[in-house]
């Protein structure tokens, strides 16, 4: 049985995917490149191929990479090779939305737990995705801070140090995240106690997101951020 949400003292969270819609901002920018081009492009294959490209040998820090993943799927959909529009859909970042339940959900959490983001993103990118969010973390952690990628879990032992400096641990930490294969997966392997958004549940697949070679059953199991935050305040309500 999981453990009672009043238990855990943070809550980290995968950013892009479980707050921020990265597939809506990508399908629509390679939908507006498409366009100007007169051709049109499917957004389940558009990210089946993101995701094939995106993990390739050759990547690099998210989203900067998203230039060379341009190049590289763009001609298997029909769209202009150049370069530029490779530096167009990085730079949409900037832009991408959060999902329509993040913010509200965030800022309701905030007022019994401490926030913290875990994003492969890039800092530049996570201070546009903040903004988004209505800045709700209490620390926040990114590529250019970790020096790696999760699922490494040198990236989880840069979070677990932090806590520790407040003489706290890992198992005061509820991990909340989407992505099986970075997130839910490892943290289940480091002992941690997790929540999966299962952001895609009304979709087949996993769309722009690497599939895990197992699924993992998570500890707590929602389909938004604010079916989380509603048990979290119903939870708490019953102790009070």
């Amino acid at each position: 049985m999981a453990r009672g949400f009043s238990e855990f003292k943070y809550m980290t969270f995968d950013v892009v995917g479980t707050l921020i819609d990265f597939e809506g901002g990508i399908t629509t920018c390679l939908a507006q490149i498409a366009a100007e081009a007169g051709v049109s492009v499917d957004s389940e294959e558009a990210l089946a191929l993101y995701r094939q490209a995106r993990y390739m040998p050759d990547a690099s820090l998210f989203p900067d990479d998203l230039v060379r993943v341009y190049t590289v799927i763009a001609p298997r959909l029909g769209l202009p090779p150049e370069e530029k529009y490779g530096v167009r859909l990085r730079d949409s970042a900037r832009g991408w939305q959060g999902f329509a339940d993040s913010a509200a959900a965030l800022a309701d959490l905030a007022k019994s737990h401490r926030l913290i983001a875990m994003t492969n993103a890039r800092r530049w990118a996570l201070d546009h995705f903040e903004k988004q969010l209505g800045s709700p973390f209490f620390a926040t952690f990114t590529a250019d801070d970790t020096g790696t990628e999760k699922p490494d879990p040198a990236y989880f032992q840069k979070v677990f140090d932090y806590v520790a400096s407040r003489d706290d641990s890992k198992d005061d930490i509820l991990h909340v995240a989407q992505s099986q294969y970075h997130d839910i997966g490892i943290s289940r392997a480091l002992g941690m106690t997790n929540c999966w958004i299962e952001r895609r549940h009304a979709q087949k697949g996993y769309g722009g997101t690497i599939e895990p070679e197992r699924f993992t059953a998570p500890d707590y199991h929602f389909t938004s951020m604010a079916a989380l935050a509603a048990a979290v305040r119903e939870s708490l309500k019953q102790r009070t």
